[in-house]
């Protein structure tokens, strides 16, 4: 099964796969958070999507409260935050975890793929970042203090556009 066929509910609730999610085009999944010092990437992963988007991209934010409880709103708070603060565009998943027993299955799979340093396993902090092309494959892993539009970022993204 790919990662695409993996069932993840909109913020919103309804439910949905993650290639409703995706569009079917690549896509860089990242574990967000409304208080954590990382949240100003949002603004950067709104360039991202403004960007590429009209090139076949899309950016996914998956809330997640793992890492210091930094996400505890609801669904609702979420989605005024991210409109009101930051004028997110995309598309934006239930809240999840993605460590531990619970780990959702999406992230099941993007954790066994190495970051930029050759490890896999486990999310390290909120804004871990994992791009996949439109087949699901993970392409590359990014670690949460790398931003959004940071060249090593933006030229592994370059390829995967139409």
């Amino acid at each position: 099964m790919s990662i695409l066929d993996a069932e993840i509910r909109r913020l919103d609730g309804t439910p949905a796969t993650l290639r409703e999610v995706t569009g079917g085009q690549p896509a860089l999944i990242v574990n967000v958070a409304s208080r954590c010092g990382l949240t100003p990437q949002y603004a950067g992963l709104e360039q991202l999507q403004e960007k590429y988007a009209d090139q076949g991209f899309t950016v996914v934010g998956v809330p997640c409260n793992q890492f210091l409880g930094q996400e505890p709103g609801s669904a609702e708070e979420i989605a005024e935050f991210c409109s009101a603060t930051y004028g997110v565009t995309f598309p934006m998943t239930e809240k999840v975890d993605v460590n531990g027993d619970e780990r959702h299955e999406v992230f099941r799979t993007l954790t066994e793929a190495p970051n930029e340093k050759g490890e896999a396993g486990d999310v390290t902090w909120n804004f871990e970042k994992f791009l996949i092309d439109a087949d699901g494959a993970v392409v590359a892993r990014f670690s949460p203090s790398i931003e959004p539009m940071d060249s090593r970022i933006t030229d592994t993204i370059a390829p995967l556009l139409r």
